[in-house]
């Protein structure tokens, strides 16, 4: 689960992030942090619309290159 300060970092610098929710790169979503709570986290996408994720899933940078969550 993703940290109440890497969450913080991401929302204050505007990272944009992508979100892995299972194997296949197409689930991903790619968005900013705009807030969460202790079980979710919501992500607005590049066409404005807003996203509940679960806060168990992979988040990192979008820049980076996507890593393989279940390894």
């Amino acid at each position: 689960m993703i940290s109440e300060e890497q969450l913080d970092t991401y929302r204050l610098e505007g990272t944009k992030l992508r979100v892995i929710r299972d194997a296949n790169p197409e689930n991903d979503v790619r968005g900013i942090v705009v807030a969460w709570d202790e079980q979710s986290v919501l992500i607005r996408k590049p066409n404005r619309r807003v996203v509940k994720l679960d806060r168990h899933y992979s988040y990192q940078p979008a820049s980076e290159q996507r890593a393989d969550p279940w390894l």
